[in-house]
């Protein structure tokens, strides 16, 4: 993989597009859950649980989509070097913490389709994910902030504007 000196306006209009769809599947997703429970208990969920629902399967499979997009953007485009080397093992986290972000990005809708069609216990291994998630979200949030307003190194920018 080659090293850019920046992201490109895709990569990061897929960090945050991908992002905010997340955002929402953490928000709304239970409303998933609600619907699935309904069904097995042969009773009927409601109409916004049931909209809801939906729009969980389908913002789920855009995440899917999305995601191997970005991937390929990123094995084509490569991903700038640090801007700031700092100790060892920030670095050792940040490289877990992004791959950790790809591997629940990739497995929590698979897991989420295998539920859907199979039943358990993926519906179950698809649940894990939403701690997991908020955990790995604050961290790297924390980490942004560190960054811009502690070391002030510019690693957020990059995320927000694209390399000229």
């Amino acid at each position: 993989m080659k090293t850019a000196s920046g992201y490109s306006t895709y990569q990061i209009t897929l960090h945050w597009l991908i992002a905010v769809l997340v955002l929402f599947q953490l928000f709304f997703g239970e409303s998933m859950t609600t619907v699935a429970d309904a069904v097995e208990n042969g009773q009927f969920a409601s109409a916004s649980d049931q909209a809801l629902g939906s729009a969980h399967y389908w913002v789920g499979l855009a995440i899917l989509a999305l995601v191997l997009v970005r991937l390929v953007l990123r094995l084509a485009s490569g991903a700038p070097a640090p801007t700031n080397r700092g100790q060892r093992w920030m670095q050792i986290t940040a490289h877990v913490s992004h791959g950790l972000f790809y591997v629940l990005l990739l497995a929590t809708p698979a897991a989420g389709l295998l539920a859907f069609y199979v039943g358990d216990p993926w519906g179950d291994i698809h649940s894990l994910a939403k701690p997991a998630f908020i955990v790995l979200i604050a961290v790297h949030a924390l980490a942004a902030l560190y960054h811009q307003f502690w070391l002030k190194d510019g690693t957020l920018k990059r995320m927000l504007s694209p390399a000229g």
